[in-house]
């Protein structure tokens, strides 16, 4: 029974975020741009792409050519 409390301790730190990353659903989200075709932008997205969703909670901005 011990080692469940171990493997749920470890599980915890695993998926606590670092500071400075935004964890799991920053990491989701990047990936999700991705596949959509887009790429993430720092600040804004340039003249000639839209924007297609977030890459972090911070703000990061999804941004794909313009169709």
């Amino acid at each position: 029974m011990r080692i469940h409390y171990l493997l749920l301790a470890v599980l915890c730190l695993f998926l606590m975020p670092v500071p400075g990353n935004g964890g799991i659903i920053s990491t989701v989200q990047r990936y999700y741009c991705k596949i959509r075709g887009g790429r993430c932008a720092a600040v804004t997205c340039l003249a000639k792409e839209e924007q297609i969703g977030q890459c972090s909670t911070r703000g990061r901005k999804c941004c794909r050519k313009k169709k």
